[in-house]
């Protein structure tokens, strides 16, 4: 019976994707409360690797993306999947916009030293996130896919089938470019010093 109720609601949802489509903007007022549990999942998620003692809280993090969300000419969402990947992006450009004023805050304060172990999880400093973030846009302009798996993976915590779905690949396909993204950034982010050579 709840496997009924879940297909039920995923119904629901891709419904009023499709009538946001067609331009009726109330039904914004209807999916809210059908993917606010979800969108709360994944902002908690993109939270807990966040520095202890931030500032922006789950429902905020849903909130001012659900904003971004509704604004005018973006409602262009295929499916379910979808919609939960460009929130994944949204979210992103919300904990970015809020390190950025962080680190305008108390600007000179420090040197930038990105000190991620791995890119695999979401970072903890302002620098980190900024830095990832501004990574993240390089990547995006030769390879939009990889940029748009890394949101999604990365902050919006879709799974791979989720990812798949969004991006129109196979799942395999979703592991491949996950380590390629993987490696790029981490290159992007740690580059080899230059070996010298003796003259």
């Amino acid at each position: 019976m709840e496997h009924g109720t879940e297909s039920a609601r995923v119904g629901d949802v891709t419904l009023l994707l499709h009538r946001l489509q067609e331009g009726d903007r109330s039904a914004f007022d209807h999916l809210f409360p059908l993917v606010y549990e979800e969108l709360r999942r994944n902002a908690r998620r993109a939270l807990a690797r966040e520095r202890p003692g931030h500032t922006l809280h789950a429902t905020d993090l849903v909130h001012e993306a659900f904003f971004k969300l509704a604004a005018p000419g973006s409602a262009a969402w295929q499916n379910r999947a979808h919609f939960l990947a460009v929130a994944a992006r949204a979210m992103r450009q919300v904990l970015v916009e809020h390190a950025r004023r962080q680190l305008a805050d108390k600007r000179g304060g420090g040197v930038l030293h990105v000190s991620l172990s791995h890119v695999g999880a979401p970072p903890a400093a302002p620098e980190e996130l900024v830095a990832l973030d501004e990574a993240l846009e390089r990547l995006g302009a030769f390879q939009p896919r990889l940029r748009a798996l890394v949101d999604y993976r990365f902050f919006g915590g879709l799974s791979e089938r989720e990812t798949a779905e969004a991006l129109g690949v196979s799942e395999r396909t979703v592991q491949r470019d996950w380590a390629r993204a993987r490696a790029w950034l981490y290159q992007e982010i740690y580059p080899v010093a230059p070996v010298a050579t003796s003259a």
